[in-house]
């Protein structure tokens, strides 16, 4: 089945821009070349690529490592654009840190209590 590297390219600005990111850094986080960042992100040179630069990239992007692997095989699938799989890993990431910030709050809150008092 052919690859849809136009998703990967769309998924791959989107998350650097949201990020703050340059293709630099990427490339750095994920250890790969930065030729090979500028190919993906821009679909320059369609050609097979590693599943594990595309792991790596995936996962410096904060992603799980078979994000990119999953948007190249997707080829369209109804629910699994680019835009949606971004907007829901941003949602999360914003549930996540909503969370930590709860948990810090909670923790502080427990601790300016007197020992042994009963919360409930």
């Amino acid at each position: 089945m052919p690859k849809d590297w136009q998703a990967v390219a769309e998924a791959i600005s989107g998350r650097l821009s949201a990020l703050d990111m340059t293709q630099a850094q990427l490339a750095q986080r994920a250890d790969v070349a930065l030729e090979t960042v500028r190919e993906l992100q821009h679909n320059l040179r369609v050609r097979r690529r590693s599943p594990r630069t595309l792991a790596a990239l995936s996962q410096a992007l904060g992603w799980p490592e078979e994000h990119l692997l999953n948007i190249a095989e997707s080829s369209g699938s109804p629910g699994t654009s680019p835009a949606t799989i971004e907007r829901v890993l941003l949602e999360l990431a914003e549930v996540r840190s909503a969370l930590a910030d709860i948990t810090a709050r909670l923790d502080g809150i427990e601790r300016r209590l007197p020992e042994g008092a009963d919360i409930r």
